[in-house]
């Protein structure tokens, strides 16, 4: 059994994916870290070098290779369900939790984050809630694809894991 949790940048997936992953009992994974293991190098780094298209094709095989791994929580990477067909082949492959932050506390959360985010990185503060909310708009038809929608904020994960279906 896999649980992937999908759901904006800045919507608490790495976190959660730990803390889920011990009620449970299980182990946690984030895409983005094993990403980076492998290429041994930041995703923004990655992005800054290469390009968006290859990112998304090496973060595929990534997400492919999860299939191995049992009784596992992984965190996607905020793109990841909305590329490739990602979002079935996760849904197909394990049980998807969308974690539903609004918009505007994406801009909170990302405004203050110490991870530096690829796609708002370089941009003006005064783009940066602007191009979220659009960015954002753009990729909730995938995210709410998932099978469970909970809320992100203040994410209870104990309510949270009564939710996960135990097959």
């Amino acid at each position: 059994m896999r649980i992937y949790l999908v759901g904006y940048m800045g919507a608490g997936k790495s976190t959660t994916s730990k803390r889920l992953a011990h009620q449970l009992g299980w182990e946690a994974y984030d895409t983005d870290r094993l990403f980076e293991a492998r290429y041994k190098i930041s995703i923004n780094d990655f992005f800054h070098k290469y390009d968006a298209d290859l990112y998304r094709k090496l973060e595929t095989q990534i997400l492919h290779e999860t299939l191995s791994l049992d009784n596992a929580v992984i965190a996607t990477g905020g793109g990841t369900p909305c590329f490739n067909d990602n979002m079935e082949w996760m849904n197909q492959n394990g049980f998807t939790v969308f974690l539903k932050i609004s918009p505007e506390s994406a801009i909170v959360r990302l405004s203050q984050s110490k991870v530096k985010r690829p796609l708002i990185y370089d941009r003006p503060p005064e783009e940066v809630a602007e191009f979220i909310t659009k960015n954002y708009a753009e990729r909730l038809p995938f995210y709410e694809q998932a099978q469970l929608t909970f809320k992100g904020e203040n994410c209870d994960v104990e309510t949270l894991a009564t939710l996960i279906p135990k097959e």
